[in-house]
């Protein structure tokens, strides 16, 4: 099995792309620290590697990041040989019957004017932010829209989640397009 490796415009971060199908359409999922991945038998085999902070479960894809102090010297090789045994194994990536990956808050229900602008930032995330980021191993899903003063909050997850340039991505990028297209949106914000 040949596992390809690709960087991220986060160093902490790589992308190994195994082949075979990762999260497929039930994800992505997120794992910011090793308890929350009980539902993941990968991600748990890539938490056990000594330097892995975060796992990302991409379509097609694994994003791991590795502690500040740690070198991709060391941690990477466990890293392969981990993604290698799991999928060599035929170990499935999710837990049966785990929920797919939440794309937004689903306790705020928008009306009228707002559900309409909500609508058309998601469609916009979802169309022409996430495609984009998921290249380099990250993920950024909508959390929330404040129609009173138009600000939108923004998870950053994988990849995304710690990188130097996510705040330049997040301000210059995504801020700048939904402006442009959605007048009512003043700023956009990551929620932490």
């Amino acid at each position: 099995m040949f596992i390809q490796t690709e960087a991220t415009p986060n160093p902490d971060t790589l992308k190994f792309i195994p082949g075979p199908e990762v999260a497929g359409a039930a994800g992505p999922f997120d794992f910011a620290k090793p308890e929350d991945a009980g539902a993941s038998p990968l991600a748990r085999a890539l938490f056990e590697v000594t330097g892995v902070e975060r796992v990302f479960l991409g379509a097609d894809f694994v994003a791991v990041s590795k502690v500040e102090s740690g070198s991709w010297t060391q941690i990477k090789p466990l890293v392969l040989a981990a993604i290698m045994d799991h999928f060599v194994a035929g170990l499935p990536v999710m837990d049966s019957g785990q929920p797919t990956s939440p794309a937004a808050r689903s306790d705020i229900i928008y009306e009228g004017n707002a559900a309409e602008i909500v609508e058309e930032i998601q469609e916009l995330i979802e169309t022409r932010v996430r495609p984009a980021v998921a290249q380099d191993g990250g993920d950024i899903v909508f959390d929330r829209f404040e129609p009173d003063t138009g600000i939108v909050h923004l998870h950053m997850r994988g990849a995304c989640a710690g990188c130097p340039s996510s705040t330049y991505t997040l301000k210059q990028g995504i801020e700048n397009m939904l402006k442009a297209y959605v007048p009512e949106v003043t700023a956009v914000e990551a929620v932490l």
